[in-house]
C-alpha cells in the first residue's frame, strides 16, 4: 500500500497521479496512518511548515524509523526532497527527516515567479517534463546516492537505496512513468 504525507502541499495531486495508474493512495497525517505501507510520497510545498507539522504530529520519527528499518520508501518531490535531506544549506534549524545522504539549497533555480518547464533526461526513463516551482538542487552527494536526472549540470533527481527525490514536480504532469518507477523502486 502507497500513502501520500498530507500535512501541506500539493497531495492530492499525487493522489490523483497514483490513481491513473490504478493505484489507490492513504493520506498520511499521523503516525497510525504508516501501519501496512510500503512506500510514501512527500510532496511539494513548504518544507519548512512540511517539517514542522510532520515533528507536532509525532511522523518525523515514526518515518525514519520505517526508512532506517528499511521497511518505507520514499518518494520526495521539491518540498518533500527537501524535508528528506541530511543538510539544508543555509537552514541549520529547519526541521527535517535526515534519512537521504544529501545537502539541498532551496530556491535554487529561483523564486515562484521564476518558476519554469523544462524537458530533463531521466536515466532509464528518456525525456521527462520538468516543472520546476522555486525548487531545490542538490549541492553535496553522499556516497551511495545516485544522479538520475540533471538540468545545467546540476542534480536534479536522486536516488539511494528505497530513496528517490526530485527538484521538480512530476505529479504536475500527465506523465506516469516516474510514479511508477516508484511503484516499482518500493516493490508495489
Amino acid at each position: 500500500m502507497v500513502g501520500v504525507l498530507a500535512l501541506q502541499g500539493d497531495f492530492r495531486e499525487h493522489k490523483e497521479a497514483l490513481r491513473r495508474l490504478g493505484v489507490e493512495a492513504k493520506e498520511v497525517r499521523k503516525p497510525e496512518h504508516l501501519e501496512g505501507l510500503k512506500a510514501l510520497i512527500v510532496p511539494g510545498g513548504e518544507s519548512t511548515t512540511i517539517g514542522k507539522l510532520a515533528r507536532e504530529y509525532g511522523l518525523e520519527g515514526a518515518v525514519r524509523e520505517r526508512v532506517e528499518e528499511g521497511s518505507l520508501a520514499l518518494f520526495g518531490t521539491c518540498a518533500g526532497a527537501i524535508w528528506m535531506a541530511k543538510e539544508i544549506l543555509g537552514y541549520p534549524e529547519q526541521p527535517r527527516l535526515g534519512v537521504l545522504d544529501v545537502a539541498v539549497e532551496r530556491n535554487a533555480f529561483g523564486r515562484q515567479v521564476e518558476s519554469f518547464e523544462e524537458v530533463v533526461e531521466v536515466r532509464g526513463l528518456g525525456p521527462f517534463p520538468g516543472v520546476f516551482i522555486r525548487a531545490p538542487v542538490f549541492r553535496r552527494l553522499g556516497e551511495g546516492v545516485e544522479v538520475l536526472a540533471e538540468l545545467g549540470g546540476l542534480p536534479v533527481l536522486v536516488r539511494q537505496g528505497k530513496l528517490l527525490a526530485s527538484s521538480f514536480h512530476p505529479e504536475l504532469t500527465e506523465d506516469p512513468r516516474l510514479h511508477r518507477h516508484f511503484l516499482e523502486l518500493a516493490g508495489v
